[in-house]
């Protein structure tokens, strides 16, 4: 089983009345809610979690691209990785974003990520997702139906990019290139592998199973609302005739780990609520634009988790998801001893069948030093109870293959 940082970077300074008169985290947040020399230091304080969680032995860290948002201060993930990928040595760089439809040429995240690929020796996992609506339609202005289209345009023009040895001309519907010749190529031949974040829609079940991506379901709602959306992927890899290899699968899970139960719920408690209170109050206007959601996906019944979010707001100003207890017996964070929280991932994880399991160990308002403490309890006390799942049946297709350790270049140390 592999395990992954992932951090989101919210901005950890809305204000406690920000519910109550902000309509909503994305899109029109107010900018003046944003202190720039405050940014400064999160931005900072998040690349040392980072750094510290390749340090203490994560196999891999994950960033990702939100725009407009105060729950996602990573536009860029792109320029977090390569600072990432310059001050760590061994765990993989899992870039959760780019979303393939913004960028204008597509050609740009080629370039990029063959570069992340070079300076991290080799450790890139590329993710490509289509977007949020927020992100892709209402703060980029793309057409929703169309969206998905350029998309998959853009996904063949980097593949083949990374690909062809020579220069080519491309002519698409979205994007026409006469000389299209990447430089520099990533050390990865054919390619990075290649993840790809959902929600639930049933094209991209298909879609990661013709490309053989692996599927990640990115989930702010825990694993008992994830069940639902994880066994219908698994449903669907069935119907296509694939096997049930759970490295095909990706999950993430909020944590928080202390030395008892009791004192994890009294660290967590604060975060947990800043999280679920602030971080995730949406509107319902940003959601589902004609045209995104796909009929196929319609016909399932799959609902997005933001989705889910925006309806919570709508009926719950004050309800069980709110208060840490309720978001606690929910599942949206697993919470306890080191025992409980391994004996509970491991359920996760076998029930699931998810053998790329992403963990949020910093959420909310968390504090950097709190935020070690989580890391360091789970790389110390969790994790050696997790990693033997799945490793003697299945081989993991999808993990980065880096050049050989000695033939990397180290860090340099600082020298103060």
């Amino acid at each position: 089983m592999k395990l992954l940082f992932f951090h989101l970077m919210p901005y950890s300074d809305l204000p406690d009345d920000f519910r109550e008169k902000h309509p909503s985290v994305w899109v029109d947040i107010d900018s003046g809610l944003f202190d720039p020399r405050k940014a400064h230091a999160m931005y900072n304080d998040f690349l040392d979690e980072l750094e510290f969680a390749a340090e203490s032995g994560f196999d891999g860290i994950c960033v990702n691209e939100h725009h407009s948002n105060g729950y996602g201060l990573m536009p860029s993930p792109n320029l977090m990785a390569s600072s990432l990928a310059r001050r760590t040595r061994d765990a993989a760089i899992c870039v959760m974003g780019n979303s393939l439809a913004l960028y204008n040429p597509p050609t740009r995240v080629a370039e990029e990520m063959a570069m992340l690929d070079c300076i991290s020796g080799g450790r890139l996992i590329a993710g490509f997702p289509v977007g949020t609506p927020m992100d892709t339609c209402y703060a980029y202005g793309q057409n929703p139906s169309t969206l998905r289209a350029r998309y998959y345009e853009a996904h063949d023009l980097i593949m083949r990019a990374w690909k062809e040895p020579e220069p080519f001309t491309f002519n698409g519907r979205y994007n026409k290139q006469r000389y299209v010749n990447v430089w520099p190529r990533p050390i990865q031949q054919p390619h990075p592998p290649v993840w790809i974040p959902g929600g639930g829609s049933v094209e991209t079940w298909q879609w990661c199973a013709r490309m053989d991506y692996v599927y990640t379901y990115l989930s702010y709602f825990g694993y008992k609302q994830g069940e639902a959306t994880v066994k219908g992927f698994w449903e669907e890899m069935d119907r296509l005739g694939k096997d049930r290899n759970p490295f095909r699968a990706g999950f993430l899970q909020f944590v928080g780990v202390a030395d008892t139960h009791d004192e994890a719920m009294a660290l967590y408690r604060e975060p947990a609520e800043y999280f679920y209170g602030r971080c995730l109050h949406l509107d319902g206007r940003f959601l589902m634009p004609p045209g995104y959601t796909t009929e196929a996906t319609i016909r399932a019944r799959v609902q997005s988790q933001l989705a889910q979010a925006a309806n919570q707001t709508a009926a719950v100003s004050a309800g069980p998801a709110r208060s840490f207890e309720g978001i606690v017996d929910q599942g949206y964070v697993i919470v306890g001893s080191p025992d409980e929280v391994a004996e509970r991932l491991r359920e996760v994880a076998t029930n699931l069948n998810v053998g790329q399991l992403m963990l949020l160990l910093q959420f909310g308002n968390m504090g950097k030093e709190l935020c070690f403490h989580n890391t360091e309890l789970f790389t110390k006390k969790v994790m050696p109870q997790l990693t033997d799942l799945f490793e003697d049946e299945w081989e993991n297709h999808w993990w980065p293959a880096p050049m050989p350790r000695d033939e990397r270049v180290a860090p340099r140390e600082v020298v103060r």
